[in-house]
């Protein structure tokens, strides 16, 4: 492959309402978008840069971008030299995980459809094809707000919920009685703190006084606390799910067995790719830990599609998979007809795997 352009831009979608959790509020979206191109295809990738995740922004992704956009027009014509290059800047890339992940979607994308293969009959993985199933996400929003989105997601026939937390124990006990009033007896519940609590203390205490039916809580200390993360876990009998607290596929030696206690959240932007991805999930599966993909708010197919890579890799083993809104959350999509799940959270991947992503991308307009 020979690369003849490289660009990348900032991408603002409105959101059809405000999305609240502890850490951020977002009423659009807050994306890189990369497009990489040969004299025959064109290939594209998109990141979403998040201060209080990785600590990267939008004009630090651009910055990033700068400085490596010469040398990768210059060294990348097929998938041992994206390797490659990945393997020799990967000090900047674990500071600008977002930002790569952008740059190596756009790549892989091209270098597949260059082959007139998927991204993953050339990386020789598993097909992502068949059934795959979403979580109901609840964020921090007023009450007939949330039991509005509740009773939609029961018709719908969800049964797996992710329930942000805001750190108010009124307003939380509150959705928590919400969600559990008339529910289905087979109904599966998370809780998200994002990194709500600053000691381990207040976080038990919250929770005990919380008294939701929850097997699993999600960030609830600052990022990092592996050691007084699995304390919070003896003393709740709650999982720990690591959101924050794993971008790099060495951070999983830092976790006290047992492996059951964890669980790895592995979404593709914060973690700086799909082959970085891949890592992660290589290295939670060699130590017995479980793993849910993720997705950070506003996504557009392009990273949902991304994201069903690493879930088709994951079965039957993944616990959750989150994402795959589309045009339910945003304004508009970059493809038509957008990735994303309908009747019971189901995303249905039945149609023979495209080149590339298999995605058909609308041209971008720069953003200021």
């Amino acid at each position: 492959m020979k690369l003849e352009q490289l660009s990348m831009q900032s991408l603002a979608i409105p959101l059809r309402g405000s999305f609240r959790h502890a850490a951020a509020e977002r009423r659009e979206t807050e994306t890189v978008w990369v497009e990489a191109r040969t004299s025959a295809v064109l290939g594209c990738g998109e990141g979403c840069p998040r201060g209080y995740v990785t600590g990267e922004d939008v004009a630090s992704a651009l910055a990033f971008f700068a400085r490596h956009r010469a040398a990768l027009l210059r060294e990348i014509h097929d998938l041992a030299s994206l390797e490659r290059y990945a393997a020799a800047h990967t000090t900047d890339i674990d500071r600008n995980p977002a930002a790569w992940c952008a740059v190596e979607l756009a790549l892989l994308d091209a270098l597949a459809r260059e082959c007139g293969v998927s991204v993953e009959a050339m990386l020789g993985l598993r097909d992502v094809q068949g059934a795959f199933r979403y979580s109901a996400v609840l964020g921090i929003e007023d009450r007939e707000s949330a039991r509005r989105k509740i009773a939609a997601y029961r018709e719908l026939g969800f049964i797996d919920f992710k329930l942000k937390l805001s750190g108010d124990l009124g307003q939380d006990r509150v959705a928590v009685a919400d969600l559990l009033d008339g529910a289905r007896r087979d109904l599966r519940l998370r809780l998200d703190a994002n990194n709500l609590w600053p000691s381990r203390r207040e976080a038990v205490e919250y929770l005990a006084a919380l008294r939701a039916p929850a097997f699993a809580i999600e960030e609830p200390l600052p990022a990092g606390a592996h050691a007084e993360l699995a304390r919070l876990s003896d003393a709740t009998r709650l999982r720990v799910i690591l959101d924050e607290s794993c971008t790099r596929a060495e951070q999983l030696a830092q976790l006290e067995p047992p492996a059951e206690r964890w669980i790895v959240n592995l979404r593709v932007s914060k973690l700086g790719g799909v082959l970085r991805s891949r890592a992660v999930l290589a290295q939670a599966r060699a130590r017995g830990i479980a793993c849910i993909v993720g997705a950070q708010v506003g996504e557009t197919s392009l990273l949902t599609r991304a994201g069903l890579c690493i879930a088709a890799q994951a079965a039957p083993d993944l616990l959750a998979q989150e994402g795959g809104f589309g045009t339910m959350l945003l304004t508009e999509d970059v493809c038509d007809p957008p990735l994303q799940w309908g009747a019971g959270g189901m995303l249905h991947m039945d149609a023979e795997p495209r080149p590339g992503w298999g995605l058909d991308i609308a041209p971008r307009k720069p953003q200021s």
